[in-house]
């Protein structure tokens, strides 16, 4: 049996500006002591408080899931990814797209200050890609990058891997890790909407394309996109669902409250279909 989450409070150490629109929050502190290591590009809660500077209230986890303290004003829940853990120096390091004051993540991150405390739960979700694939197909935004550089720093050397990603203008093009075997491209929206752009869904499109390969789609970003790439990877390219990373981390518009619903809908579904197509090729 696994053992229950657990939240923990840290602090924030450093900060470090990546792009115009993205910060590296770097916490840490003896709290976490025993956060598993090798643990990059997978997900975390984010407990944030109301306000930089203030410290968040916490639950305990039950056997039913988070309990808080009667009367206490709850923080913001958000869903991260882990981009670097190092358990000797005891700091955990999260990337944070800033889009104004939209969102409590993007508003936190903005007005942190080394000495600020965050909540932290995890790790947690599925596996990150499929280890037994020849080919490895991932395809995101800069809210997947943590991702997408964890997955091509795990591949070993022989692995072929194609990376595509889309920012919403050059200035947010980010270095991806080096690898003997990455064919990688960035695209630039230009500052259009997100949930309308085809680029992605094009480029997967206009791959090369063999029959017999094993290929490991990793596959995370805005709702529309990875939905329609899921699809076309498992209708016109016959990738089955068992081989692919399928999570859409964001809806272009929608806030997390508003899309909770619609994204645990959309991975329930897209896990069931999974399912029984593994259960029909047994």
């Amino acid at each position: 049996m696994s053992a229950r989450p657990r939240a923990r409070l840290l602090r924030v150490l450093r900060i470090a500006q990546r792009t115009a629109r993205m910060r590296r929050i770097t916490v840490g502190g003896r709290e976490l002591d025993g956060f598993p290591a090798g643990s990059e590009g997978a997900h975390i809660k984010l407990f944030l408080p109301a306000e930089a500077g203030q410290t968040p209230v916490l639950p305990e986890f039950g056997e039913h899931g988070p309990v808080w303290p009667p009367g206490a004003a709850r923080p913001a829940v958000r869903t991260y990814t882990v981009a670097r853990i190092d358990p000797a120096a005891a700091e955990l390091d999260i990337d944070i797209v800033l889009h104004g004051d939209d969102g409590p993540a993007s508003r936190w991150a903005a007005a942190a200050r080394p000495g600020d405390a965050l909540g932290v739960a995890g790790p947690g979700g599925p596996a990150l890609f499929r280890a037994q694939a020849g080919r490895h197909l991932l395809v995101g935004d800069p809210s997947s990058y943590a991702l997408i550089c964890a997955v091509i720093a795990q591949l070993p050397a022989h692995a072929r891997i194609d990376a595509l990603l889309e920012a919403p203008d050059a200035g947010e093009i980010q270095p991806l890790p080096a690898h003997p075997r990455l064919q990688a491209r960035w695209f630039s929206r230009d500052g259009a909407p997100a949930g309308a752009s085809r680029r992605l869904l094009e480029a997967v499109r206009e791959l090369p394309w063999h029959d017999c390969e094993t290929v490991s789609a990793t596959l995370a970003g805005e709702s529309a996109q990875v939905v329609a790439i899921r699809d076309l990877l498992a209708r016109e390219r016959g990738v089955p669902r068992a081989m692919m990373y399928a999570v859409p981390y964001w809806k272009d518009r929608w806030d997390e409250e508003r899309y909770h619903d619609e994204r645990h809908r959309i991975m329930d579904e897209f896990e069931a279909q999974a399912d029984a197509l593994q259960g029909a090729s047994a």
